[in-house]
């Protein structure tokens, strides 16, 4: 039986969503059981979201296993059946050791977004190892400008004056 319309109160929904718009939003499911999964590997979930992609073509897993051997979640996994290597994508954290582990450029490839929306895509090992030092030089720039922020400051601690 339809409800009387004049027991309906919209300003009370209105109040109601401005309220859940202003609260922290609620995980999803997959969320929720990836970081369940993921609390048993010890392992942070430092990115927003990821993408990890094998090419088929030119994986010699059946050879090597390499990338299954260097996943620190164990997400990657020998598909017994299909001779090929899966991915658990709840586990799968886009570290790079898979990429830096395979012996073949271009099989791996990894796909991330980190928090402040920088997005980064490598399927090299060169290509992991340029990103690492480029995130650990603006890391090294920025403490040193924290501790000096101007050359004056670096000249009156370590430059005496005679």
């Amino acid at each position: 039986m339809p409800q009387d319309s004049s027991n309906f109160d919209i300003f009370g929904m209105l109040s109601t969503s401005e309220e859940k718009t202003k609260a922290k939003p609620e995980k999803s499911e997959r969320q929720k059981r990836r970081e369940e999964m993921l609390a048993c590997t010890k392992m942070k979930d430092l990115f927003a979201e990821g993408k990890l992609t094998i090419n088929k073509h030119t994986c010699v897993g059946v050879q090597c296993k390499l990338c299954i051997k260097q996943c620190p979640t164990n997400a990657l996994y020998w598909k017994t059946g299909e001779g090929e290597v899966g991915i658990t994508e709840d586990l799968c954290v886009y570290c790079g050791a898979c990429v830096l582990a395979c012996m073949v450029d271009n099989c791996m490839k990894v796909k991330r977004k980190r928090e402040e929306g920088a997005v980064e895509e490598y399927s090299k090992s060169a290509d992991v190892l340029a990103l690492a030092e480029r995130l650990n030089a603006q890391k090294r720039v920025t403490r040193v400008r924290d501790i000096f922020p101007t050359g004056e400051s670096y000249c009156k601690r370590y430059i005496s004056e005679e």
